[in-house]
């Protein structure tokens, strides 16, 4: 997988535009990503790694990297994620060992760049 940056940036344009040529599917599946993501019995940042596990064994680097920021500001740990990532392996095996470090990685970069972006006191 390629760096988060590179990941978003390859993804915007073509995002946009799809976005632009079917906005009622698109719209619709924003509005159930929201829907499913919102706390409830399950807390957001369980729901996060959930759909971090998800992407590991879809093998999705965009939906690694958008679930890896949100798990960061729902404020997952680091330690939680490495633990999702062990069940990711152990239901998936080899593939999981592959995407799991990519999506580690992803969960560092976005750390940093939401650190980056935090006023400083």
């Amino acid at each position: 997988m390629k760096h988060s940056h590179d990941v978003r940036d390859e993804l915007r344009a073509p995002s946009f535009d799809l976005r632009s040529m079917i906005p009622e599917v698109m719209r619709a599946h924003g509005e159930l990503s929201r829907a499913a993501m919102a706390p409830g019995q399950l807390s957001s940042d369980t729901k996060e790694l959930l759909a971090i596990v998800i992407a590991i064994t879809r093998e999705c680097d965009g939906c690694i990297v958008a679930h890896t920021r949100s798990a960061v500001r729902a404020g997952v740990t680091r330690q939680a994620l490495a633990e999702a990532i062990g069940v990711a392996i152990a239901m998936n095996g080899g593939p999981g060992t592959v995407w799991g470090p990519r999506a580690l990685r992803a969960f560092d970069e976005a750390v940093a760049d939401i650190l980056k972006d935090e006023p400083t006191t």
